[in-house]
């Protein structure tokens, strides 16, 4: 990647970890489906004005339509109130330690669900490793007493899960010949209209008491960089650097999470969240392939050619996800 993707890709990093840090703030004043809601509508006004801007029209099409519903049902409503309803019980920095699992799930989903992206060594190893992790986390407590903070670690997990099946069904997209930045838009639009009546019916928003300027702050953070900004940069890089060094965020997030959240909330991880995130990292980097190849190819600098060069896309094909 050149210096300038770099340098969006370590952005994108701070953005969505801060995600976890403005819901630390929200979810002091607020109730989870509100939160979710505000970070959705406010994001699809700020698109939709991006798109007039840039001259890109939304489809009409009842078909794209029903795919953008099924999108942001898996990519918006679901994880996001999973996580916002954890981050209620759990620190912003373990729910994006739990959060960086989404990978290993997508490998299990897209193992069952695609023709293309079966399993390999790499990705099994990847799978266990990042398991273990969350084995060390949240295993004990899981042995132990079966209370509300481990109920809210398994909603993050339960989000990214989510978020694995939201990466298979977004494939559509390409297929169905829609602009990257309209399926943002059409998402988080879909999102917003979705989650409007059941947070009337549950939160009656207009009961709650008016919320301090912090929250608000925190509101369009959240909609604002970490969602609608989120979605340009992640988009911009998918087309020039690609899927699989995007993977590269993963990484990146959980230590942005954390810092936000150490410095700005007063918030301390236990030991053991280290070791699962170490394990979760090992993981994420098996399941990538390119550390190890690089080690290997390090390794035998003299080794009999067979034809073929090792960084020939077509030996580890199908190893990135």
């Amino acid at each position: 990647m050149t210096p300038l993707e770099w340098s969006m890709l370590l952005l994108l990093s701070v953005l969505w970890g801060g995600s976890f840090f403005f819901t630390g703030i929200a979810v002091r004043e607020l109730p989870p489906l509100t939160i979710v809601f505000l970070r959705v509508a406010l994001a699809a006004v700020i698109l939709l004005a991006v798109l007039r801007a840039i001259g890109v029209r939304m489809p009409k099409n009842r078909s794209v339509w029903l795919a953008f519903f099924g999108m942001g049902f898996l990519n918006n409503v679901v994880p996001f109130c999973l996580i916002v309803w954890g981050q209620t019980h759990i620190a912003s920095g373990l729910a994006s330690i739990l959060n960086a699992t989404t990978p290993l799930f997508t490998v299990v989903v897209a193992h069952g669900l695609t023709t293309d992206e079966k399993m390999t060594g790499g990705r099994l190893a990847g799978v266990l490793l990042g398991l273990l992790g969350v084995v060390v986390m949240i295993g004990p407590a899981v042995l132990g007493t079966f209370g509300t903070n481990v109920l809210a670690q398994i909603a993050v997990l339960g989000a990214a899960l989510s978020y694995a099946f939201a990466g298979i069904y977004g494939r559509r997209f390409k297929r169905m010949g829609i602009p990257a930045m309209a399926t943002a838009t059409g998402q988080v639009s879909a999102s917003a209209i979705m989650l409007l009546p059941m947070v009337l019916v549950v939160d009656r928003p207009w009961t709650l008491p008016m919320p301090h300027m912090t929250t608000w702050a925190a509101m369009i953070g959240i909609a604002a960089l970490s969602t609608a900004l989120a979605y340009v940069l992640y988009f911009r890089l998918l087309a020039s650097a690609g899927a699989t060094n995007l993977l590269l965020v993963t990484f990146l997030i959980p230590v942005s999470a954390i810092v936000l959240g150490a410095l700005m909330l007063g918030e301390t991880l236990q030991a053991k969240h280290g070791v699962g995130m170490l394990c979760i990292g090992l993981g994420l980097a098996a399941i990538d392939g390119r550390l190890w190849r690089k080690l290997c190819s390090g390794r035998a600098p003299n080794a009999p050619s067979s034809g073929m060069r090792t960084d020939d896309p077509a030996v580890y094909q199908g190893r990135d996800v």
